[in-house]
């Protein structure tokens, strides 16, 4: 596996103070692991020959974080395990992917499912980016204990390593159709607002 940065496009500003001189590589890899990651789910969704219940996005899910993980130790950066998922993490910052439409969609669009885990709410609220100040402050009588757990860093990543978010909207018949990455707050409504985001190539896809 290559994750040569040559080919893809030159990062913006926002990348480089993210990822400093991985960032031209990442800018080139992301788009590369998560095409890989289409043709290992199309793979088994073949394989399962199951018409509803396809395996298709929870292997879309778990290659994808798999293969970031694999790209970052290529690069020689660091692979931390979070409640048993390995996360891609480059300069302090760790690479969340998530696959918020099976069909072309506007980022805006983009919602965190009513079931998502504790795990991934938590990962929004300690280490993403926060509201604007001043905007929700809370009373010291609301700051509940459930509250200041969710907004205390997992230990596995650390105080100081932010989340950047790899946002994509694939299906296994038409595989990945944009990739967004940059900096989202989850809203309470499981929206998201955008600090900053980039649109990523959509990467070749040859199917396994």
């Amino acid at each position: 596996m290559s994750v040569s940065g040559e080919g893809g496009v030159a990062p913006l500003d926002w990348a480089v103070k993210r990822f400093g001189q991985q960032a031209s590589s990442l800018a080139a890899a992301v788009p590369m692991q998560l095409a890989r990651a289409h043709a290992q789910a199309h793979a088994a969704h073949l394989t399962a020959r199951l018409k509803k219940r396809s395996p298709y996005g929870f292997t879309l899910a778990e290659a994808v974080r798999e293969n970031l993980a694999d790209m970052a130790r290529e690069l020689g950066e660091s692979v931390r395990n979070v409640r048993g998922y390995e996360y891609a993490v480059i300069n302090d910052h760790a690479l969340f992917p998530f696959r918020y439409a099976d069909r072309p969609r506007p980022l805006d669009r983009a919602r965190l499912p009513s079931n998502a885990s504790p795990t991934r709410r938590r990962l929004f609220s300690a280490h993403g980016p926060q509201a604007p100040a001043g905007l929700f402050d809370l009373d010291d009588d609301l700051l509940t204990e459930e509250y200041l757990e969710l907004h205390e860093a997992f230990e596995e990543l650390g105080a100081s390593t932010k989340l950047v978010c790899v946002f994509f909207t694939a299906a296994v018949e038409t595989g990945v159709h944009v990739i967004h990455w940059g900096d989202a707050h989850l809203e309470p409504d499981r929206t998201f607002t955008w600090h900053h985001s980039e649109q990523l190539p959509v990467a070749p896809q040859p199917l396994e």
